[in-house]
């Protein structure tokens, strides 16, 4: 019983340490800076309201132009439901055309900006639908399916999932906007979350440690890929749509936008990239099972024989993954008719290209990684060994 214990503290015992570190890491790294001053968006707040009543409509259908969304304008009486305002009940103006269209009725839930001018007046306007109770619901549902559907691997991969979206919240993205160097802080957070979420659903064993292995060898082949089209093009950072942004917003606290062409491509590689590693060190963990004495040679087959089943599957994940998010520019291009000239030159396609092509790299260098890796610890592993 002591040793089943003693067992489990050993097994437990790291994870706490390197949760601990990333939580000091994430305070250390968020803390307030004194220098820092408040921006003027620090008047804007956004708050959540309740529509108490619709003191006038004045919106018609539009088929012509809105496919029949009602454009027009409400007069609304709104309640704020939270914040400084809470409780308070205002006139609020609702303009509505065919892009920009909230529609609502008595009793809707809605977000509403509140700005507050220099001589203390503030102001309410629409901003949008209020969605958190809809979207929350819906990550729950996904949760509860993770969790009881794959159990235990559920849970662990809900976990690892959590993990990995708090290091790029709370610790890859403040880093990069305080001028960290953005390549190797993506590539430690990469390495992180990848070895995190894999021992979350694997557990502690050689077949974890070829996947992690794996897993950041073809990272670091799609930021290698990447930065290598990048340099020779030329294409970084500054030709993405929100450089304007970041470097009208970002730069006075250090950001960089020169690396984050690389970053990207690293973080959305990272997912496809474990799923393969994995998938193949499980494999190959398998036949070493089924048969003890299989040599490094014949592993290394096995592996690379349904890591190419993998290769077309998830190289196909990344690329229609990028013709998904960019179907609204694809249809642009359609109508426009633009040149195949003009549209392989643009910043946009060019960008898309290159980190979806990356990324099918990576996924492709890391079958023989990991099949390699995983045959040569694995052949060596004893019968009663783990």
């Amino acid at each position: 019983m002591k040793n089943k214990r003693l067992n489990v503290v050993i097994r437990v015992l790291p994870v706490v340490i390197v949760l601990a570190i990333l939580a000091g890491i994430a305070m250390w790294i968020n803390r307030a800076n004194e220098n820092e001053t408040t921006p003027d968006s620090g008047r804007l707040v956004y708050a959540p309201a309740k529509v108490t009543a619709v003191l006038s409509d004045n919106a018609q259908e539009d088929f012509e132009n809105a496919e029949g969304r009602r454009v027009g304008d409400q007069e609304l009486e709104i309640q704020i439901l939270s914040g400084d305002h809470k409780d308070e009940i205002m006139t609020v103006t609702n303009y509505m055309s065919a892009l920009f269209n909230v529609d609502v009725q008595q009793g809707d839930r809605i977000i509403v900006r509140i700005m507050t001018d220099e001589n203390g007046s503030y102001y309410a306007s629409v901003f949008n639908y209020d969605r958190g109770i809809v979207l929350g619901g819906f990550l729950l549902i996904f949760f509860i399916l993770l969790g009881a559907l794959g159990g235990k691997k559920g849970l662990g991969a809900l976990a690892g999932l959590l993990l990995t979206l708090g290091c790029i919240w709370f610790i890859l993205i403040p880093c990069l906007l305080r001028g960290v160097p953005a390549i190797p802080v993506t590539i430690a957070v990469s390495a992180v979350s990848a070895a995190a979420g894999l021992i979350f659903l694997n557990g502690y064993s050689k077949k974890t440690f070829c996947a992690v292995c794996g897993c950041v060898g073809g990272v670091l082949v799609s930021g290698i890929a990447a930065a290598v089209v990048g340099t020779l093009s030329p294409m970084n950072g500054f030709n993405m749509q929100e450089a304007e942004n970041l470097i009208l917003y970002g730069a006075d606290q250090g950001l960089k936008v020169s690396g984050l062409l690389v970053c990207g491509v690293l973080i959305s590689a990272l997912g496809a990239v474990m799923d393969v590693a994995l998938g193949i060190a499980s494999s190959v963990w398998e036949m070493k099972e089924q048969n003890p004495d299989a040599s490094v040679g014949s592993l290394f087959r096995s592996g690379m024989q349904i890591g190419k089943d993998a290769m077309g599957t998830m190289a196909n994940t990344l690329i229609l993954a990028f013709a998904g998010s960019s179907l609204n520019m694809l249809i642009l291009v359609q109508t426009y008719n633009i040149p195949f000239l003009q549209l392989i030159n643009t910043d946009s396609i060019a960008l898309e290209v290159v980190q979806s092509v990356a990324g099918s790299i990576g996924i492709l260098l890391t079958v023989p990684l990991v099949a390699l890796i995983s045959a040569r610890l694995m052949a060596r592993r004893k019968k009663a060994g783990v």
